[in-house]
Formats: structure tokens, C-alpha cells, sequence
């Protein structure tokens, strides 16, 4: 359909279903859901020319003298709310952020990633990615007590999750975004939600979506969703995979080959091997992006199926890359699943962040390094750089440095966005390196 029978579908459906409040959604720099509600007598304005909003009132977007801001609802995201009153209920839209004279806002989240599938569309390729998103569900919102001692895909009674699982894949699937299986993950009270693939700003929309109904049904229940990608020790943590293929315009996966190179066994396309040779390339600079927390490098740790140098493998679920095994017959499915991100990331950055670094893989012709094996996690550091791993970073900091030098991330970003991203992590990280935590008290309080 057309953007104006799209917003003529929305109107009629709005009237009919007695819509009493439609909820304008976007997200901060940072990724944070943002929300105000409009009655659905502007909403056609609204389609038309916006409606206006405080800009300065949200972190990284506008300074009080330029606050001024337009959202702009995007028809095609427009999902009546399933947990509000069918009688008089409530719907939701998402929204591109303008400025004053309607142009597209340097600081929104979405726009940059539309930059990105624009300008990929204009090379011929069409951005695919699939997500998988862990989380945790606690007892409450300020003590992580888990709900179960259940691991992965078990279907015991231990797993008291399984209905809250249930109930958040209904609501899911009431909004439109398709869900491919839901599972207990590896820790306890730790879930995982994967949704199909859909174009990438698409999948950025679900993503959003996805981690509010998920909040949403654990509210429901009387217990905490949490996102933060390790909140307990000695378990693992929780990974937002993102499944990455490139189309052309005719619908054909051209990450897949044919026959496979003799060297790698696998069916990557040359275009698939440089974009991976990109990922693998750019992933110390775009980790501030995909990891954005202190808490996020709590997770990459050696020793766990998680990521901890640039690496790509079939079977290694500890490398960055994986190339999932192929399935006779499903071409279209075929892809690389990029294993380091984490659920605090915003998906829109995230997406954009690493369609570009791999986009730019296969724009310098990137030649990728040989396979990495499990038995590459026994080698020492002088070791894996001698075969030409690099090491990802190890902290927020040394994350930080990687972004701050990069061009590519600038140019993605933008300098708005970029910019921002830097003030804010280096703030965030003095801030925690001058924390004194419980750790430090138990080992040094009494011993000097």
C-alpha cells in the first residue's frame, strides 16, 4: 500500500475499533522508549504535519533553544495495544522525529538507521535481520531473586516461567510481529524470545516492541523483567543475536552460494565473506554501540559460549560470527549470526552500526581470516594474534577509545549521535571507576 492508503487504513481502523488514545512512541540516543498520547481526532494532523514536542525534554535529542521537535507517526507501525480495553482502547505509532522545517532530526535513532537501508537499497542490497533477545524474570524490581532453577529448554515444573513465556508470545502476536520460538534460556528465570527476520528497521521496530510487552506481561504477573545482560555472577548472561542476510530486489539471498569455497566449507557467497571479513574488521569500534554498559563487558568473558575476539565459526558458539548450518532446500534462511550484542543496546544504532560495518567489508573487498575451532580457546594472547585474532574490548573504557577513533561510527551515526554517545559512556565510565563496590570492601576494608 501507499504511505496515504496506509494512513487511510489507520483512520477508518481507528473510528471503528473506538480508539480513545494513540500512543506516539520513539526512542532516546540511548534507546530508551519514549511515549505521549494524542487524541485520535489529531491524529490525521498529526500524519500531515506532525506534532509537536518538547525536544529538550529527553536526553541527547535538543539544547532548550533548539527544542523544538516534530513526530511524524509512521502508518505502517501502527498495532492496537492488546493489554488496553477493547471498548475504548489504546494503539500505538511509531514515529520519525523532524525538525521545525521537516527535516529529518540528526539525533533520532530511527532516521540514522533508515540512512543506512537507503543507502544500501541504492547499492541494490535489502537489509534482512532476524533477533533473538534473553532476559531475565525476577520476583521484583530492586532484588534479583530468580523464579526458577531451570536451564535451557527445559519443560519442567521448576520452569514457573512457562506461562508468563506464553502469555507475552500472545500479545507478540496480537501486535503483528511474529514470533519463531520462545525457550528458558541457560540461567535461571533467564528466557529468550526469537523473532523473525523482517527488514531492518522493521526488526528494530519488534525489538522495541518486543522488550516493552515483555516488561509489560512480567508487570502483569506480579514480577520484574530485566534486560541488563548479567545481573548475577557465576551464571550466564543475557545476548540479543542478530541474524544478518543481504537481498537484492528480486527476493534472492546473496549471502548464499551455490558450492561451497574448499577452504571454509561453507555456502558463503564472495559478498557474504567480505561482509563478514567487515563484522569482524569493525566490531572493536561498533561495541559501544552493541555493548553500551560497564555491565555489558561483565558478560564477555573467556570461558563462556560469548565472544571475546574477532572471530567467525560454524560450531564455536563462543566466536563472533556464526554461520549457522545450512538447511537443504532453505536458501533464504541462510545468514550470519552476530553473537556479541546485548539487550541494552538500541536496536536501531545496533542495526545501523553493523549493517555498516559489514556493508564496508564488502566495499573494501575484505578477505576473511581462517575459521576459528574450539581448540583456539586453550591459545594464549601472543598466541591468537599471531593467527591474526584481535581481541575484543575487555571494558567500557577501552570500548569507548575504539568508537571515539573511529570514522566509520561517525559517519554512520552521525556527529549528533556520535557525539552524544561519547559524553555520555565517558561520563558513565568515570562514574563507575570511582564507585567503591561491595568486591573492593570485602577484600581490602579489614586486610591493610
Amino acid at each position: 500500500m501507499t504511505h496515504e492508503q496506509n494512513v487511510d487504513f489507520v483512520l477508518r481502523t481507528v473510528e471503528e475499533r473506538n480508539i480513545r488514545f494513540v500512543r506516539l512512541w520513539f526512542t532516546d540516543i540511548l534507546g530508551n522508549l519514549k511515549s505521549f498520547s494524542i487524541s485520535p481526532e489529531d491524529l490525521e494532523q498529526a500524519f500531515d504535519e506532525g506534532i509537536g514536542f518538547d525536544g529538550s525534554a529527553v536526553d541527547g535529542f535538543a539544547p532548550l533553544q533548539k527544542s523544538d521537535m516534530l513526530a511524524f507517526p509512521d502508518p505502517e507501525t501502527f498495532q492496537i495495544l492488546p493489554w488496553r480495553p477493547s471498548g475504548s482502547g489504546d494503539a500505538r505509532i511509531i514515529c520519525d522525529i523532524k525538525t521545525p522545517k521537516r527535516e529529518s532530526f540528526a539525533g533520532d535513532p530511527r532516521a540514522c538507521l533508515t540512512h543506512v537501508f537507503r543507502e544500501a537499497d541504492r547499492k541494490g542490497y535489502l537489509l534482512n535481520v532476524g533477533s533473538e533477545i534473553e532476559y531475565f524474570i525476577f520476583e521484583n524490581d530492586h532484588d534479583p531473586v530468580p523464579l526458577d532453577n531451570a536451564g535451557f529448554f527445559d519443560l519442567t515444573s521448576s520452569d514457573s516461567t512457562f506461562e508468563l513465556r506464553r502469555d507475552t508470545m500472545l500479545m507478540l502476536e496480537r501486535m503483528s510481529i511474529p514470533v519463531e520460538k520462545s525457550y528458558h534460556s541457560g540461567a535461571p528465570s533467564q528466557n529468550g524470545v526469537q523473532l523473525r527476520y523482517a527488514e531492518a528497521r522493521t526488526c528494530a521496530d519488534n525489538l522495541i516492541t518486543a522488550r516493552h510487552i515483555i516488561k509489560q506481561a512480567a508487570f502483569a504477573q506480579g514480577a520484574f523483567a530485566s534486560f541488563m545482560p548479567k545481573p548475577l555472577a557465576g551464571i550466564p548472561g543475557s545476548a540479543l543475536f542478530l541474524h544478518q542476510s543481504l537481498f537484492d530486489h528480486e527476493g534472492n539471498n546473496l549471502f548464499w552460494a551455490e558450492k561451497s569455497d574448499s577452504n571454509m566449507q561453507t555456502h558463503l557467497s564472495e559478498l557474504a565473506v567480505h561482509y563478514v571479513a567487515g563484522l569482524l574488521k569493525y566490531a572493536p569500534e561498533f561495541m559501544l554501540v552493541t555493548n553500551p554498559t560497564v555491565n555489558s563487558y561483565k558478560r564477555l568473558v573467556p570461558g563462556g559460549q560469548v565472544p571475546t575476539h574477532a572471530t567467525w565459526g560454524r560450531r564455536n558458539r563462543s566466536a563472533l560470527v556464526r554461520i549457522p548450518t545450512f538447511k537443504p532446500g532453505k536458501t533464504l534462511a541462510y545468514r550470519v549470526e552476530l553473537r556479541n550484542p546485548d539487550p541494552t543496546a538500541n536496536p536501531y544504532l545496533a542495526n545501523a552500526a553493523t549493517l555498516a560495518a559489514g556493508l564496508k567489508g564488502v566495499e573494501e573487498g575484505l578477505e576473511l581470516q581462517n575459521e576459528s575451532t574450539l581448540e583456539d580457546a586453550n591459545l594464549s594472547e601472543a598466541e591468537l594474534a599471531a593467527k591474526g585474532i584481535e581481541r575484543l574490548p575487555r571494558d567500557l573504557g577501552e570500548a569507548i577509545d575504539a568508537f571515539e577513533a573511529s570514522e566509520l561510527m561517525r559517519q554512520t551515526l552521525g556527529e549528533h549521535i556520535h557525539s552524544y554517545l561519547l559524553a555520555e559512556k565517558k561520563r558513565e565510565w568515570a562514574d563507575y571507576c570511582a564507585a567503591v563496590t561491595e568486591w573492593e570492601r570485602e577484600h581490602y576494608y579489614a586486610g591493610f
